[in-house]
């Protein structure tokens, strides 16, 4: 049966962090502060050294009864069992990876504008991750749609969907107040001094 996701606070990981060694410790201090859903994403790996992170990431999720998505390889979402796969418009189709994974696969698209939503919506995407919301530095070739461009989103799709790009604590609410059903967000968490406490602001927040 397909997993019934809560997409408030959506965790992502990002290539630079998996330099620090305290990585591990900063993503058991997120889950234990609330994050509803963790995407695996690391895009310069090595498929090995991808497969062996991605099952780590696994067995922490399953810790805390977190479901982790894989972002773009349907690969190793479905060698280490993950709940699904996120892609981007330039990664494989979403009806590749759904026939890759399974009914039962959540399958995220990212989508920039309404005329994406809803080309991922007829593809049978599960959800949208939709932005760059506002300027980021994780994603550097990426445009900035504002909370409008979330606004055109939510007018043509029932989806849920995810703003994600630049979101904090201090504009997070403004996400959520234009029809996104959470956040996906790298470096407010994951950059924080006190992840365990920033991630219970999030959660806070989102009631």
């Amino acid at each position: 049966m397909k997993p019934v996701l809560d997409y408030r606070v959506y965790l992502v990981t990002d290539t630079v962090y998996f330099n620090d060694a305290n990585i591990w410790n900063k993503m058991d201090a997120a889950l234990r502060g609330g994050v509803t859903l963790v995407q695996y994403r690391d895009k310069t790996q090595e498929s090995r050294i991808l497969y062996e992170r991605a099952l780590k990431m696994k067995a922490l999720c399953d810790k805390y009864k977190v479901p982790m998505l894989v972002d773009d390889r349907a690969d190793i979402a479905f060698a280490v069992g993950a709940a699904g796969v996120h892609v981007g418009q330039s990664d494989l189709p979403a009806e590749v990876a759904r026939h890759m994974l399974g009914a039962d696969a959540i399958i995220g698209v990212s989508a920039h504008n309404a005329e994406e939503a809803l080309a991922a919506e007829a593809a049978g995407a599960d959800y949208l991750g939709c932005g760059a919301v506002y300027p980021t530095g994780t994603k550097k070739d990426t445009s900035v749609i504002g909370v409008e461009g979330l606004k055109a989103i939510r007018a043509v799709t029932k989806l849920p969907f995810v703003g994600i790009g630049g979101v904090t604590l201090a504009n997070y609410r403004d996400v959520l107040n234009v029809g996104a059903d959470g956040a996906a967000i790298v470096s407010a968490i994951l950059s924080a001094d006190d992840i365990e406490s920033t991630v219970q602001k999030f959660v806070q927040l989102s009631l």
